[in-house]
């Protein structure tokens, strides 16, 4: 059953066909996200997740960035101590979005232009592929702000580029262009910022014409991988593949082979 997935103050949600669009749209502060939109992130991507209907995702900004993290003006614009809860609290609260989006069960592509720093630089890194303008710029910022990484960023980070190059990223603090970052491994693809929505759409293309619930199954596999050992994933494997072959998706992919044409997958 379709889910009726609605955005927020600064979320835009738009849903066309098999795939969803998330635009982060504060472009008047570089898309800087508010702690209740980082809460709302993560109602989406639950809500999208559970969506039988959406085979994949797409994740952006608004005015030409992609977000450059968490708000500090509107931080400096706090209530009185009595009336906030505790900083902790709101830092489990952008866990959870965090979380929200490492479970979502659909692949999950960033496309970014311009700023992608702090958490927004996270942000990237939580989505399964990361397609870059050549106009993007990326920075662990967080140092500079007189904080450490947040946002998922001393697990992802590390997994992405390896942790001597991770702790450079973190305690330097620096901003790196595109082809930098594309240097180190930490995006998937740069392409010409007039290129980029089309590549972004061939790439969500091959994925919806994918079998939906393997890719699921091999996106957990892969983010479960790097914590279990060798006889887990093994394990893991096998289950995985015996719900594969209960699938009308393999009946469909050996009868597409042996009539020479493209498989029509339907995730059942």
């Amino acid at each position: 059953m379709a889910t009726n997935i609605e955005g927020s103050d600064g979320l835009l949600v738009e849903k066309n066909g098999p795939v969803v669009t998330i635009t982060i749209d504060r472009p008047e502060v570089m898309n800087a996200m508010t702690t209740e939109m980082f809460a709302n992130f993560g109602r989406i991507c639950r809500q999208v997740s559970t969506d039988p209907g959406v085979r994949a995702v797409v994740v952006t900004g608004s005015g030409g960035n992609f977000c450059s993290g968490a708000d500090v003006g509107a931080q400096g614009q706090r209530a009185a101590a009595e009336e906030r809860p505790h900083q902790l609290r709101t830092m489990r609260l952008i866990s959870e979005t965090v979380i929200a989006l490492h479970e979502l069960q659909h692949p999950v592509v960033a496309k970014v232009r311009g700023v992608a720093v702090g958490a927004g630089m996270n942000l990237a890194l939580g989505c399964d592929m990361v397609v870059a303008s050549d106009t993007a710029r990326f920075s662990e910022i967080f140092a500079r702000r007189g904080l450490s990484l947040d946002f998922g960023g001393s697990w992802l980070l590390p997994r992405q580029v390896g942790l001597n190059r991770a702790k450079e990223l973190a305690l330097l603090a620096e901003v790196i262009d595109a082809a930098e970052a594309d240097r180190i491994g930490l995006v998937n693809r740069v392409v010409p910022d007039e290129d980029l929505d089309g590549a972004v759409a061939e790439i969500v293309e091959q994925i919806v014409a994918g079998p939906p619930l393997a890719l699921s199954m091999s996106k957990k596999l892969l983010n479960s991988g790097a914590v279990s050992s060798l006889s887990q994933a093994l394990e893991a494997e096998a289950q995985a593949q015996t719900v594969n072959f209960s699938t009308a998706d393999v009946v469909e992919a050996a009868r597409s082979w042996s009539e020479k044409r493209p498989a029509e997958f339907q995730g059942r």
